[in-house]
């Protein structure tokens, strides 16, 4: 419930860490930093690399006498080792204390891990209910060459990832809030255990100060794999523009979730139609600005959803209309993730 608001009779709040693969951080980020300490779906975590590539995500208490691990405290990674900063015992990427300074390693001396997956650069944690093993596993990575480099961003606020991937599924607000014209929903939702498939065409007019230069024809298929990976394939038909684009809901904390958005676009090496200041750029730099393009233009999609998700409140029972997409479905399908106690009602797909 956001602040300063009563909660209407009958309202649901959601269970704030539904069951999933939610991001950490990218393995280039992860190398840097050598070691990283945050607040991740409510636990408090540590993440480290060691010197065979392998990436541990584990929960920042020492079973020894239980001191946090991280930065702050002193904890460090030496060779390759994640080493408690009270009494300098030694973890590798599985967990396992494998060296204390002074007596042989205690073999019962074992951090709490999370199991990790990798998907271009991208890190992924398993949070189960209850601490139970993966109950499915991510896609395996995209295939094809000629992609540039991934362009990221990340957000905060306050929100839920149900409530933000919701929108995958939600046409209307498509036209409202983003001005998309033509939406036109390919198909209906597909839905098979954990995973989501949603499809739709939308034209967006491109404005060069305040005139219209330019009209894409976008197709968009949409891969939901639980609520914390969205997996979402572009093609604009007017140029022949494929784009990739990741959308990563995190909670952090119960309240508050960090949204990261991942882009990607295929080599431009000969566009079908011109490309406004771009015509006589190499093809290599032509695909990163349009990246860098691409990247800006969904943030400020984002940012205007932010400003709604920031203050909105979850209704269980919607009054939805015709027009709003199958809501209900996507609601359904949810409730996989959730505790059983947990009610994640749902309305209905029409107007009633």
């Amino acid at each position: 419930m956001k602040a300063g608001r009563t909660e209407p009779e009958g309202a649901t709040t959601l269970f704030p860490f539904p069951e999933g693969w939610y991001f950490i951080a990218t393995r280039k980020t992860i190398e840097k930093k050598k070691l990283i300490q945050r607040i991740w779906m409510g636990e408090q975590i540590v993440v480290w690399c060691d010197d065979e590539g392998r990436i541990c995500v584990a929960e920042d208490l020492c079973p020894h006498l239980g001191s946090e691990l991280g930065p702050d405290v002193g904890g460090v990674v030496r060779d390759g080792c994640l080493v408690c900063p009270f009494h300098g015992f030694e973890y590798d990427a599985t967990g396992q204390c494998v060296k204390t300074p002074y007596a042989p390693a205690p073999r019962t001396a074992r951090l709490n891990v999370f199991e990790t997956r990798e998907i271009l650069g991208l890190v992924f944690a398993w949070r189960g209910l209850g601490g139970r093993p993966p109950q499915w596993r991510l896609p395996e990575e995209p295939a094809g060459d000629d992609w540039s480099e991934l362009e990221t961003w990340s957000v905060r606020f306050t929100g839920h990832p149900q409530e933000t991937t919701e929108n995958s599924v939600d046409d209307g607000h498509l036209r409202y809030v983003h001005g998309f014209g033509s939406v036109n929903r390919v198909g209906a939702i597909e839905v098979e255990g954990s995973y989501l498939k949603s499809c739709f065409d939308f034209t967006r007019s491109q404005k060069v100060a305040g005139v219209k230069v330019y009209t894409y024809d976008v197709s968009a298929v949409t891969h939901v794999h639980g609520l914390g990976y969205s997996y979402v394939e572009v093609r604009e038909h007017g140029l022949g523009m494929e784009t990739r684009l990741w959308v990563l809901a995190t909670p952090v904390d119960g309240d508050l979730l960090e949204m990261v958005l991942v882009s990607q676009v295929k080599r431009l090496r000969e566009p079908k139609r011109a490309i406004i200041g771009m015509r006589f750029l190499p093809s290599g730099l032509r695909t990163r600005l349009m990246n860098k393009i691409i990247m800006a233009a969904q943030k400020r999609d984002v940012l205007s959803d932010v400003v709604i998700w920031d203050r909105k409140q979850y209704i269980p029972r919607p009054r939805l209309c015709g027009s709003d997409g199958e809501i209900g479905t996507f609601r359904r399908y949810c409730e996989q993730f959730y505790p059983d106690s947990v009610d994640c009602n749902q309305g209905d797909d029409a107007a009633g």
